[in-house]
């Protein structure tokens, strides 16, 4: 039994490193917007389709709910300690290891823009493409869209049954 809640804590210590590495990455992209992107001109990566443009966004995407952080930041809250309720739930599984990687990335990115909310009072985005006109996001936006998308996936092509979400029902 030691050897079991030894490797889960091994296990769970390298979730919550990678956590913290994209965070990092995340605030790391958005302080270097700051610098070459604040008060410049847009930097066109790809012409008519992607550029990079500094935007400091006090709402969610199309500026819904602009200048109400609160809410964004108690989601973010909630958000943050469920994904880690299911996180230290999931059995540690080779089969659950995608499932875990994309609560990590969701959980990664709501905790990059949080601090951002609560550090700032707004979200600090750079990464617009032009080509269809899409609200201007970040990093951490970018960790949760994708996760959510492949979560998607994995929900309806690998976790086919209710069997592969007992672990959520399941009194510890």
């Amino acid at each position: 039994m030691k050897i079991q809640n030894k490797y889960a804590f091994r296990f769970h210590l390298l979730m919550a490193l990678i956590c913290c590495a994209l965070i990092l990455a995340d605030l790391l992209t958005k302080s270097l917007a700051v610098v070459y992107l604040k008060n410049q001109d847009p930097i066109v990566i790809l012409p008519g389709i992607l550029e990079l443009k500094y935007l400091e966004n006090r709402g969610a995407a199309f500026s819904i709910l602009t200048n109400h952080q609160w809410v964004f930041i108690l989601i973010a809250i909630l958000a943050i300690l469920f994904l880690t309720w299911v996180l230290l739930r999931c059995p540690i599984r080779h089969h659950y290891l995608g499932f875990r990687i994309c609560l990590v990335m969701i959980l990664s990115g709501a905790a990059g823009n949080l601090i951002d909310r609560c550090t700032l009072g707004y979200v600090r985005d750079f990464i617009y493409f032009s080509l269809i006109d899409f609200p201007i996001f970040n990093v951490a936006d970018c960790y949760v869209t994708i996760a959510t998308v492949l979560l998607i996936v994995l929900i309806l092509f690998v976790y086919r049954g209710d069997h592969d979400f007992e672990f959520l029902k399941q009194n510890r």
